[in-house]
């Protein structure tokens, strides 16, 4: 009888893919909400975020609709395939280059519904007004809002107006919801992406995030750079209509695109791989970026969407996005593959590879 103890088919020692996976999942494993009050993290859409969604929000209203997670509802009601969502909007300043809190609010309702393959149709609008706003404001925000409801051909069909006293509000919010109808034979979802897949992104990133950011004046810094806030509706029609493997479409607002391909590889369980050298970020952003120490990853876009498709229509995707003037220098960045699951990796510009994990904390309040 031999003595040797039974060889194991395992490697001694684990990749250091291996060890970042595991290091991942263990910080899921113990992100849990034990917060006792409220804080600006857990509106930035990072892992603050997650834990209150998942840990309250989804298990006090728990159903098959809510428990995928999706920006959107969709649902058959009769012989229509209908999505619906809901959003509400505080940015600060209102007013900032390239939009408002009007605008904002519109884009940002109608991008919820196009991710999802629809075609957006009817909004609502509630507004929460400060006693003291300037109506001269107010008039402002409205048409911004009408001229971007033209633009992705959707109409505002309902409303609501609240005024609160001075000093309990911060001048105008907006609360929506949105109706669209899904006219094609297609389900969408992070759940759906494949190893082989690629991801794609519609444009340069974070340039929402960092306009907010200079328009509070908290750098003192010269810049043209523009919020991209833009409706995603056409972007995506094109997008369908010139490929058949589209697998999920997000648009990268709160957390950026690092919390979308995170969510994408939680819910499909599998490794999301992206090249550092690929991703389009503006020079001045990134400027801006490293000043303040955080990640163009972790930053909000409002006229971005982030695409997993097929490889084989790689080409043909972004052909259809580039004839949309909201997806002129989208690219390929990245890749689906099967291990290590749950993990988004960056292959960074000097050869190494580092995890993207979910935002943590809210180094820029008030984006959206």
């Amino acid at each position: 009888m031999s003595s040797k103890a039974p060889q194991s088919s395992r490697p001694d020692r684990l990749t250091e893919e291996e060890v970042l996976a595991r290091v991942a999942k263990a910080a899921r494993r113990a992100s849990r909400f034990a917060d006792e009050h409220i804080t600006l993290a857990h509106g930035a859409g990072g892992k603050a975020t997650r834990r209150l969604v998942e840990s309250l929000f989804l298990e006090a209203f728990r159903n098959p609709l809510l428990e995928t997670l999706e920006d959107q509802a969709v649902f058959d009601l009769r012989s229509e395939t209908l999505a619906f969502t809901t959003d509400s909007f505080v940015v600060s300043p209102l007013f900032f280059p390239g939009g408002n809190i009007g605008d904002l609010a519109v884009n940002g309702t109608v991008n919820d519904l196009a991710v999802s393959g629809a075609r957006p149709l009817y909004l609502s609008a509630g507004f929460i007004l400060e006693e003291g706003f300037p109506v001269e404001k107010l008039r402002r925000i409205v048409e911004s809002m009408q001229a971007a409801a033209t633009a992705a051909r959707v109409q505002i069909a309902t409303g609501d107006t609240k005024v609160v006293e001075r000093g309990k509000g911060d001048g105008c919010y907006i609360s929506t919801a949105g109706v669209g109808v899904l006219e094609r034979s297609i389900r969408l979802g992070a759940a759906r992406a494949q190893p082989g897949d690629v991801v794609i992104v519609s444009g340069p990133i974070a340039d929402h995030g960092v306009t907010i950011l200079l328009a509070r004046g908290e750098l003192e810094l010269e810049s043209e750079i523009l919020s991209d806030t833009a409706p995603l509706s056409g972007l995506v029609a094109s997008l369908l209509d010139a490929t058949s493997s589209v697998r999920c479409l997000r648009d990268a607002t709160r957390g950026g695109v690092a919390t979308v391909l995170n969510e994408i590889a939680v819910a499909a369980d599998v490794c999301v791989r992206v090249e550092e050298d690929r991703i389009p970020v503006r020079d001045a952003v990134t400027g801006a970026c490293e000043l303040l120490g955080i990640d163009p990853l972790h930053v909000a876009c409002e006229g971005r969407v982030v695409a997993v498709v097929g490889a084989a229509e790689a080409e043909a995707a972004i052909d259809a996005m580039r004839r949309d003037a909201a997806g002129r220098e989208a690219r390929v960045v990245g890749q689906i593959s099967s291990e290590p699951r749950g993990t988004v990796l960056l292959r960074t510009k000097f050869g190494g590879t580092r995890i993207v994990d979910l935002l943590t904390g809210d180094p820029l309040p008030r984006i959206c």
